[in-house]
């Protein structure tokens, strides 16, 4: 039987020209065979989603969250799409009436909650430009933001607005306003006032504009909805522009994709709430979830009470970063290898058998349903029940983590690509497609891609297996990045995107993110070292939970900051007579032989020269975090941090390994 192809071709490739590096064919998504999806009629801002969903679903449940009785969670309370929209109208007079004009800037600061929405959907009502502002940007991240979009007027989390004290008085010369989703403590309020600044609690601020009306301003395509920043690796974060056609384009593209996999989102779907409404993936989720009349319920904001949440909404459709999955994973292995024989045996016999229908073809749900009842139920109930699509993004989900989430969870487990500046939006992988397993999925129906050689790297864009940097074209790119037109120029050439990741188109037409091309450097002996493709083949060592690769050109081999797993240590321990808690086990020279070995035989397995492999580890039983500003708010390393905080360690590896 034929393999099946997910895309076509629609221009050819370029030799290499004027020094220029060559270009591979230009695709699309098989779905746009026909053409890219259009934008229904009225059809073109963020307000029109929202507005055209009021009058389509009136009473159809919006925004949700627990009712707190006596200190306790109850049920979720709902506010319907005309209440929400009541309320938003109400927030847009009085946005205006502080002074605020379309075009203006405003900040929202805090974790998701449906304030935090309806705030944002005042900005589309009037072509306010919503500034998400968020700490783990780093050290002085929301000063900077305020000062560099000249923010008016900010909406924060009650909690936040001490943080918001910080940055004063640098950013007062354009930060006028504050909007509590809460209350305000009188003496915040005195210290803000101090300042010149209002402040209003959030039931305050919807009573300013009551004896006022401003017209809604017309909203074009082209205008801007919000500023995101990017959570970049080295300097200053970068303020994208993302436009109305945006995310309109991005979001008629992904209904066509799941409407050709017969998994349309209908008014009875549910979502949960819970990844930063600050970042793209889960803004444009929930602009899908708006554009259908389906149901939006936020967590608490406690991590450790998830489950719990979850179990009480019972969300049809979870987004999730790798971190969370990962998470999930290990906590249903361990839950399994500590059930005794019988347990255990009986689950590795269901998983196999369950998973060998899924390649030969079946459907998940039809590979083994005795299987799903007997066995994996308790999974799908974790989850709270209902959950059929649970989509990965920000970062590579670990093949075995999705292969394992595919069988035990009953719900199709999709990996999606994008960037802020593609709208997070690129290639999402397909439902009951296991050969897709480690990649990325084939594109959207609504972009152009092509490989770009990095002759560089090796990376041959016309080669019969085709590599390059991953370049994007349509109607879901940003727009530039705010005041630095030079940055612009540097990733937009001929309305090419340049994502700077490095991909392999697969035989089906599916990518695989295999490198990224600035995270290169050489030895001493002259060889270059893609370290982020060896990052990944390390990365599949059982013992290994994360790893950053180093090596500079005034040395001739690699070291590694290995974060084990735990309970690998402790096997390892435990047959080697060796005692101690992790802490103790990660200063153990056995236990790091041992891990050296782990990679050394992922090294030989997948064939990597000898100046590929690593000579000496620093084990840290701390995972990478955000607190000590290693790794960015979408899991990507922060290698001039972590340089910088283990610099250290990297030179007693070097002594100790010559």
């Amino acid at each position: 039987m034929a393999q099946k192809k997910y895309i076509f071709e629609v221009e050819k490739a370029k030799e290499s020209k004027d020094g220029r590096p060559s270009v591979g064919a230009v695709y699309r998504s098989v779905f746009a065979k026909d053409g890219f999806p259009q934008l229904s009629s009225g059809l073109e801002s963020c307000w029109d989603i929202f507005r055209l969903s009021v009058e389509k679903y009136p009473a159809n449940r919006m925004l949700g969250r627990r009712e707190i009785v006596n200190g306790k969670a109850g049920k979720y309370v709902w506010r319907t799409y005309k209440e929400v929209f009541d309320i938003v109208m109400k927030v847009g007079h009085s946005i205006r009436s502080c002074g605020v004009e379309p075009g203006g800037r405003c900040g929202i600061y805090g974790v998701n909650c449906p304030e935090w929405m309806i705030s944002m959907q005042a900005c589309n009502a009037h072509a306010l430009y919503c500034v998400p502002l968020y700490d783990t940007l780093g050290a002085g991240a929301v000063e900077y933001i305020i000062c560099h979009a000249e923010v008016s007027i900010a909406f924060a989390e009650e909690k936040k607005i001490p943080e918001l004290l910080k940055t004063f008085p640098k950013t007062t010369e354009y930060l006028k306003t504050i909007v509590s989703f809460g209350n305000v403590a009188p003496e915040l309020r005195e210290e803000v006032q101090k300042f010149g600044l209002a402040i209003y609690s959030w039931d305050e601020f919807l009573q300013l504009g009551d004896d006022k009306q401003f017209d809604l301003p017309v909203k074009k395509k082209s205008d801007i909805s919000t500023i995101m920043y990017t959570s970049g690796t080295t300097g200053d974060p970068k303020g994208v522009l993302i436009s109305n056609n945006a995310i309109v384009t991005l979001i008629v593209g992904v209904e066509r994709m799941l409407e050709r996999v017969n998994e349309q989102l209908t008014t009875v779907d549910v979502f949960m709430s819970y990844l930063p409404l600050a970042h793209i993936f889960d803004r444009v989720i929930e602009e899908l979830f708006i554009h259908h009349g389906a149901s939006i319920g936020f967590w608490r904001g406690d991590v450790k009470l998830m489950i719990e949440d979850l179990g009480e909404l019972k969300p049809t459709i979870f987004c999730a970063v790798p971190r969370v999955l990962d998470r999930i994973y290990s906590g249903l292995t361990e839950k399994v290898s500590s059930g005794g024989f019988l347990k255990s045996t009986l689950f590795n016999i269901a998983y196999s058998y369950k998973l060998n229908n899924m390649k030969k073809g079946y459907k998940h749900e039809e590979a083994s349903p005795l299987c799903d009842k007997i066995v994996f139920g308790k999974v799908k109930q974790g989850l709270g029940g209902n959950v059929r699509l649970i989509l990965s993004g920000a970062a590579p989900l670990a093949n075995h983590v999705e292969a394992f989430l595919r069988v035990v969870t009953c719900a199709h487990v999709l990996q999606g690509y994008g960037l802020t500046e593609t709208c997070a939006g690129t290639f999402v992988s397909l439902p009951n497609e296991l050969s897709m397993l480690g990649t990325v999925g084939p594109p959207i129906p609504n972009v152009d891609v092509c490989l770009e050689s990095v002759p560089e790297m090796g990376y041959d864009a016309l080669s019969s297996t085709p590599r390059g940097e991953i370049c994007i074209r349509g109607g879901t790119l940003f727009s530039g990045y705010f005041k630095r037109e030079d940055l612009t120029r540097e990733v937009l050439i001929d309305g090419w995107f340049h994502t700077g990741d490095i991909g392999e188109w697969q035989p089906n037409g599916t990518m695989k993110i295999v490198d990224r091309k600035k995270n290169i450097f050489k030895l001493s002996q002259g060889e270059y070292v893609a370290v982020e493709n060896l990052e990944n083949i390390y990365g599949l060592a059982s013992a290994v939970d994360a790893i950053w690769v180093y090596g500079n050109s005034f040395e001739s081999f690699l070291v590694a900051v290995v974060n084990p797993n735990q309970q690998a240590l402790e096997r390892c321990a435990e047959a080697n007579g060796i005692t101690g808690d992790f802490i103790s086990l990660c200063e153990n020279p056995k236990i790091k032989e041992f891990i050296i070995g782990e990679l050394t035989k992922i090294g030989k397995e997948k064939k990597l020269k000898g100046f590929e492999f690593i000579k000496a580890v620093h084990l840290d039983p701390v995972p990478f975090d955000m607190e000590r500003d290693l790794i960015t708010s979408t899991y990507k390393k922060k290698r001039p941090q972590l340089l910088k905080y283990y610099q250290s360690a990297i030179d007693n590896m070097y002594k100790a390994a010559k």
